[in-house]
């Protein structure tokens, strides 16, 4: 058994363009290796990670203190102490924390930590894929980047007819 107590850890920043939050990676500090926990702290007026969902891992939320706004496959809904939302591994799970209130908001992200992984950017149209550690993870990726959608290849070079499935 790995144990970690939350302060003990250092705050990571993450300030992107209008996705601002700090975040400790429990999980990590205690070597978990098919889960993954994170502490965040969205400050007021802030927003999360862009929109997105991911195709290989399920996520859930628990608010700890605060309120928010989340934005989901459904439209928005508040989000407040106490709630819990699971995230599944399709566009339903799509998701994104924002903090409209005068208070910072505190949440535990979960996820299974299952690899390969491609994690869907619906609104900025592109793909992340992860392969050898999943998204949140530590470990050397053999591959990892982002995509646009709209870079769609053909499977053989100027076969426009192919998938690249093999019908038998």
């Amino acid at each position: 058994m790995n144990r970690i107590n939350e302060g003990d850890l250092e705050w990571r920043e993450n300030d992107r363009e209008r996705n601002r939050f700090r975040r400790k990676q429990l999980s990590n500090a205690t070597d978990a290796e098919d889960l993954g926990c994170s502490l965040y702290e969205l400050p007021p007026g802030e927003r999360s990670w862009p929109y997105h969902y991911h195709v290989g891992n399920e996520e859930a939320l628990y608010v700890l203190s605060g309120s928010g706004t989340l934005r989901c496959d459904d439209g928005t809904v508040s989000l407040e102490a106490g709630d819990f939302v699971s995230f599944p591994t399709n566009e339903g799970g799509g998701h994104q924390v924002v903090n409209e209130s005068d208070e910072p908001v505190r949440y535990l992200m979960l996820s299974t930590m299952n690899e390969p992984d491609i994690t869907v950017y619906p609104e900025m149209e592109k793909v992340g894929v992860f392969a050898d550690t999943p998204p949140g993870g530590t470990g050397d990726r053999s591959v990892h980047g982002y995509y646009r959608i709209e870079d769609d290849v053909d499977y053989w070079e100027g076969d426009a007819d192919s998938d690249g499935t093999d019908s038998g």
